[in-house]
This record gives structure tokens, C-alpha cells and sequence, in this order.
């Protein structure tokens, strides 16, 4: 009877660090995109079964790192950065609304990258106004980084990319290794510009494809354009995805891009 009951305890005892190991390696795996497989995400983060969200900042990441010592396994002080990663995500709607009215006064490429970048730089700032621990953290990787406290300027941006296009591109772009730590990656996931060798070789077989082009023009958008040239708005996406050699973001066309077109 005793062996017999040894056994049994050993058993329930292995059933239980089963079930334990089970929730733990789950906790790492809250979201339907994987960040790891992200180049992007993948150098900012680690996985840390311990994180709220199972992901925390790298200690050899260059945007991230000042965040490491913070406690990612503590709900509420996660939570509460997390709070103000989606206010600032928010504030990015007003960087939509100032392209908006600059191409409706037919602003050049230049002016719009150069006014969206600055007050891109802004946003963030702003986005600690509660938290000048962050706050000061954010600038001391800004100086790292930019060799300004304030962020990266217009000109850093155009000098290491060559075009105010890229230049707007990466001032709408987000962080989402701070997103995949702050339980926010797949809310946003449309919103990071990854690219991937696919990704590469779907823009090399579009290039030449398609049965039609379409010149973008003033006040044109996505859906516009799949109303006028496919017969259905909704069919932006089908635009989207035959011109992502040229478009990261569906919400940023600009007059003068020559789009593929697919009936």
C-alpha cells in the first residue's frame, strides 16, 4: 500500500509540472503573428516566460535596451506602460490627418516628410509627459541613436535613406518589439513595415505583371482608385497587395506613382 501510494503521488506530482509547464510555455505565445519572426521585433526583444506578455526588451537591443531593467513581469507596472503605448499610437492618427491636408494644398514630398517627421519626433515626447523616468530614458536612446535628444531630424533620416518617400514611411512606422512586450503586437501588426525574402520575390514577380496601370493623382486613395478602375472599392486590398513593391503603407499614395492594376 505504501509503494501504491508513493507511486500515486509521484504520479500527480508529474501531472501537475505538466499542467505548470504547460500555462508557463504558453504565456509566451499570446499573439496569432509571432514577433520572433519579425527581423525588426527580433533584435529589440527576447522571449521571457516570466513577462506579463512572455516577451521583454533586449540587453543588446539599440532602442530598447534602456528599458530592461524595468519589471516586465509585474502586471501593473506593464500595463501601465502599455496605457500609454496605445495613447501614443493614437496620437499617430493626427500624422495621417496633417499628410491629408498637405496634399490637399499640394504640398511637395519634401514638406510633407520633413513637417510628419518632426512631429513624429513630438508625439513621442509627449507620450511620457507622465513619466519623466521614460522620459529621460527616451532621450538618452535618442542621443545614442541620433545624437539628438529630441529624436532623429528630417535630414539624418533623408541622408541615411535618399528619399523623403522612405523618409515618411519610417515616421508613420512604430517599434513592435515595445509593441510584442506591451501585449499590443497583433493590434498593429498591419502597421510595421517588415520585409521578407517573399516578400522580395512576390515584388519581383509583380513588377512586371498586371493588365493595366493606373498614374495616382491628386486626392486619390486606394479605394477611390478600386472604385474607378475595378468597380468596387473594397477591392483596395487587390491594388495593395499587387503594388507592395512600391506602397508599405495603403493609407500613403502620392500623385505621380504609377500603380499595377488587375482586373
Amino acid at each position: 500500500m505504501k509503494i501504491n501510494l508513493k507511486m500515486k503521488c509521484f504520479a500527480w506530482l508529474t501531472i501537475l509540472l505538466v499542467m505548470a509547464n504547460t500555462v508557463t510555455v504558453s504565456a509566451a505565445e499570446p499573439y496569432l503573428h509571432d514577433p520572433m519572426e519579425n527581423p525588426k521585433a527580433a533584435a529589440d526583444i527576447v522571449v521571457n516566460l516570466d513577462a506579463v506578455y512572455g516577451y521583454s526588451p533586449s540587453p543588446t537591443s539599440d532602442r530598447l535596451k534602456e528599458y530592461v531593467d524595468y519589471d516586465w513581469t509585474d502586471e501593473a507596472v506593464v500595463n501601465e506602460m502599455r496605457e500609454q503605448r496605445e495613447e501614443y499610437h493614437n496620437s499617430i492618427r493626427e500624422l495621417y490627418d496633417m499628410i491629408d491636408s498637405m496634399r490637399a494644398e499640394d504640398r511637395s514630398m519634401e514638406e510633407i516628410a520633413r513637417a510628419v517627421s518632426t512631429r513624429r519626433n513630438e508625439l513621442r515626447l509627449e507620450a511620457y509627459k507622465d513619466d519623466p523616468e521614460g522620459l529621460e530614458k527616451v532621450k538618452k536612446s535618442n542621443l545614442e541613436n541620433y545624437g539628438d535628444e529630441n529624436g532623429g531630424s528630417p535630414d539624418f533620416f533623408f541622408e541615411k535613406y535618399g528619399s523623403w518617400e522612405t523618409v515618411l514611411e519610417k515616421a508613420l512606422s512604430v517599434n513592435a518589439g515595445a509593441d510584442a512586450c506591451l501585449g499590443l503586437y497583433d493590434a498593429y501588426y498591419d502597421t510595421y513595415l517588415i520585409e521578407t525574402p517573399e516578400d522580395t520575390e512576390n515584388a519581383k514577380k509583380t513588377a512586371t505583371s498586371g493588365d493595366g496601370e493606373y498614374t495616382v493623382t491628386a486626392g486619390d486613395c486606394l479605394w477611390k482608385i478600386a472604385e474607378k478602375m475595378l468597380g468596387d472599392g473594397n477591392l483596395w486590398e487587390k491594388i495593395f497587395d499587387l503594388n507592395k513593391d512600391i506602397i508599405h503603407n495603403p493609407r500613403i499614395i502620392f500623385p505621380g506613382q504609377v500603380l499595377k492594376i488587375e482586373k
